[in-house]
């Protein structure tokens, strides 16, 4: 692995501003903003105040140290990638089909209990295909082993399927001495949403559709914005408030003209004048309503009170009775005390599970039986702990809901009204029973008479009321009835009148606030959108299309990322110029400064094949971004398209390399990537020193063998002999190479930087004997390799000569001697 220097991370550059004081900010802004006091108030009013965020799980940097997977998509029988800890780059290769997808979705599902691959797809497709086909015994599972903390501590997450569907799945977590641990106690799932550390391949594509709502939503609590989106929302909806306050009072004015003009009165005459107009004149129509005797007055009020008079809603009741009946026959299932009963049992047969197993005894610790706590028994006290277990949450559960149900009827009784106080009248009897339901305690008789007391309080509200509006109707003839709408009107009205001056106050203050967030937001984004810039530049670095930059619009819920993209100077928009390699791009762009936040306590990144659709140039970009990635962060890189590992090695990066295949049946195997050229010459030597080998295939094999070692030697000196001296890129390199059809010609090239057909003076001027050996290669034709010690001496004479060759382009040599 590469120790790199270390390498600053994504930071929110501010100001003036910290997530912790954006509110005293806000208020200090609103003191010197110049606004209305009534203004200034009502924004001091709504501000909210700060949410402390959620610290759980962030224990410091987590790193992976291998992926498990068993009976899991393309993985048949368990298969572990174990991976370096720590920052650096790591590339899994191999074909598709291999099995390097399975790896990245089982490390994404066992921390997330999410595929990010399957989201969105049809269900039967899932169910179909998460489960390997090849392995029907083996019991489904993804595993983890994580490294946590600034002392590495060793954590295993691991997650098993008990059933046939996805869903159906335990999760267990456990720290380096077999304790258990919980998982958000390891890994903050509030950070895994913000800051997900996983970018599977579906995602390079879904990510960039539409208005990217869930990244901006993301980038707001990532910026510690949540205050901000909530002060807007507050303002707004006091804006929306106002205006229904304002058009129900228009409605009903609009309403009560038509009514008021069809009625012959002058009274009704004089009161269309007070509603007519811009302003409604609310103080003539108080005093026309009130020109009549006290003793009058009195009377229309208390019926206009009763008229209006309004008891228990007894579909409310009915529902919250039906739940507190079904609550308290839940709790009567569970008897009293068996949570703690079945909470000390488990207690007490964990115990002596854990007795059992520290001291790898099967004796009693109580009355001394021998081999008492077998395995039988052990599997046996298993199951009752888990059913305990559940029988105490369940019975918790019960009291719990007889509890909940209680409140809720309670919540439900209201108080007699004061103007009802004090009267010797049947309703004010009937009521009082129904205040009284909120002393009863006991479930089954508060939903009896909160039932009986609701029911007969109805009907008596129900008689009183028909019996106000009647003695109202025929007061004044047809005029009452328009003095009963008008006095409602007036309440709506004046509720009007207070709503529109508020809006404005609302209004003014909206105005102020948005230019404010917008700075604010923009202010503290500025470094991912710098970033992703860098990340663009690098990856994009020949494309005719620019980003520019990257600002969030709207608020949560309804927000959306902008991207400034443009076309040789050309603004365009994003999605319809890029090509698909530049579309994938601009996901990494987005997607790297968000993963490796400073706030993020992951260490690591899991990237799937990122390299589809990008072409040579791009991929050079993708290997310096991911290099750069890897100096404070692993990096583990799952991808088929050999461009990558070869542009690694085109611009010198340090990479651990795994090769992942896939035998018969989903047997999976992972293997160290080593020298091509030290494991041809591991494998000739092996073949060489069997002494039972036939003599044809020693004949025929080994010196092919040893033709790989030198071509590869050959391969490495060129490329880098082609990239240093003739400053090739990677695509112009590959195609040279990709034109080599025999051993003279990839010699050539290493030694001499062309693909001339003969090198004889520079092969024997760094490893004289050496073209022999070539031409022996080239032509078939060598001499019978009868014995080992024969055999040896070839491999012996490759290595020599690989040895040169390699040496060439370091000193230079090759390129400066004659040619035949």
């Amino acid at each position: 692995m590469t120790n790199h220097p270390p390498a600053s991370s994504t930071a929110p550059a501010s100001s003036s501003d910290t997530p912790g004081s954006l509110r005293d900010h806000l208020l200090d802004r609103l003191e010197r903003s110049g606004l209305a006091l009534e203004v200034r108030t009502l924004l001091r009013e709504l501000l909210p105040g700060e949410r402390a965020r959620s610290s759980g799980g962030r224990v410091g940097p987590v790193h992976l140290r291998s992926i498990t997977a068993a009976g899991w998509r393309g993985v048949g029988p368990r298969t572990t990638l174990e991976l370096p800890p720590g920052p650096g780059l790591i590339v899994v290769a191999g074909p598709n089909g291999a099995g390097k997808s399975s790896f990245a979705e089982a490390a994404e599902t066992a921390l997330t209990g999410v595929n990010s691959r399957w989201e969105g797809r049809r269900a039967r497709d899932w169910q179909g295909g998460w489960r390997n086909l090849h392995s029907p015994d083996v019991t489904p599972e993804v595993c983890v082993e994580l490294s946590v903390g600034e002392r590495g501590e060793h954590v295993r997450v691991r997650r098993t399927w008990y059933g046939t569907k996805v869903d159906d799945t335990r999760t267990r977590v456990e720290a380096e001495d077999g304790s258990e641990r919980k998982l958000g106690e390891v890994v903050d799932a509030e950070a895994l949403e913000l800051a997900r550390p996983f970018l599977p391949y579906s995602e390079l594509g879904s990510m960039i559709n539409g208005t990217l709502g869930g990244l901006h939503d993301a980038f707001f609590k990532l910026l510690g914005l949540e205050l901000l989106a909530e002060f807007d929302r507050q303002v707004k909806d006091v804006v929306s408030e106002c205006d229904r306050a304002v058009k129900e009072g228009d409605a009903l004015t609009a309403k009560l003209l038509l009514e008021l003009a069809a009625l012959d009165d002058p009274r009704a005459r004089e009161a269309a004048t007070a509603l007519s107009g811009t302003k409604r004149d609310v103080g003539r129509v108080r005093a026309l309503l009130e020109s009549r005797t006290p003793a009058a007055e009195s009377e229309l009020a208390r019926l206009r009170q009763y008229a209006s008079l309004a008891g228990p809603d007894l579909g409310e009741v009915d529902g919250a009775v039906a739940r507190l009946r079904k609550a308290a026959a839940g709790a009567e299932d569970a008897r009293q005390g068996s949570a703690e009963d079945a909470r000390r049992l488990a207690r007490l047969l964990a115990a002596a599970l854990d007795h059992r197993r520290l001291s790898q005894s099967a004796d009693c610790p109580v009355c001394g039986a021998e081999n008492r706590l077998d395995r039988t028994w052990a599997e046996q006290a298993r199951a009752e702990v888990e059913r305990l277990q559940t029988e105490a949450v369940g019975a918790e559960a019960a009291r719990q809901a007889v509890t909940t149900s209680v409140r809720a009827v309670h919540d439900l009784v209201q108080p007699v009204p004061v103007w009802l106080r004090g009267e010797p009248s049947a309703l004010a009897s009937v009521w009082q029973d129904w205040v009284v339901c909120r002393d009863v305690t006991h479930p089954r008789e508060l939903a009896d008479r909160a039932e009986s007391a609701a029911s007969r309080l109805d009907d008596a509200c129900r008689q009183v009321r028909e019996d106000a509006s009647q003695r109202l109707a025929g007061h004044d003839g047809a005029w009452q009835p328009m003095a009963v709408r008008l006095a409602e009107w007036l309440g709506v009205a004046e509720a009007a009148e207070i709503a529109r001056e508020r809006r404005a106050q609302a209004r003014k203050a909206r105005a102020w606030l948005r230019p404010i967030i917008d700075e604010l937001r923009d202010e503290r984004l500025r470094p991912f959108a710098e970033r992703s810039q860098e990340v663009w530049q690098k990856l994009c670095e020949h494309s005719s299309v620019t980003l520019g930059s990257v600002t969030l619009a709207g608020t949560p819920g309804r927000g959306r990322v902008e991207l400034d993209v443009s076309v040789d100077d050309m603004s365009a928009p994003a999605y319809s110029v890029m090509s698909q390699g530049e579309l994938h791009s601009l996901a990494l762009s987005l997607f790297l400064p968000r993963a490796t936040h400073a706030a993020s306590p992951f260490g690591f990144l899991v990237i799937d094949d990122p390299v589809q659709s990008m072409d040579p140039e791009k991929v050079e970009g993708l290997a310096r971004v991911l290099d750069a990635c890897a100096r404070d962060r692993q990096v583990v890189v799952f991808t088929h398209d050999t461009r990558l590992q070869k542009a690694i090695a085109h611009l010198g990066i340090k990479a651990t390399v795994l090769r992942v295949s896939r035998q018969t049946d989903s047997v999976v195997r992972v293997e160290t990537f080593t020298d091509p050229v030290k494991q041809a010459l591991a494998e000739a030597r092996d073949i060489s020193c069997d002494p039972n080998l036939p003599q044809d295939v020693a004949d025929q094999v080994l010196p092919a063998m040893c033709r790989v070692a030198v071509e590869a030697a050959c391969l490495e000196t060129a490329r880098r002999r082609l990239r240093d001296e003739q400053g090739l890129g990677l695509g112009d390199i590959e195609t040279r190479i990709a034109s080599l059809d025999r051993t003279k010609r990839y010699v050539s090239l290493a030694l001499l930087g062309d693909d001339r057909p003969s090198a004889r003076d520079a092969v024997e001027r760094v490893s004289p004997g050496g073209w022999a050996l070539i031409e022996a290669f080239n032509s078939g034709s060598h001499a019978p390799l009868p014995s080992v010690d024969d055999r040896k001496a070839l491999v012996a004479r490759t290595k020599v000569l690989a040895a040169a060759i390699r040496r060439s382009a370091i000193r230079g040599e090759g390129s400066t001697g004659g040619v035949r």
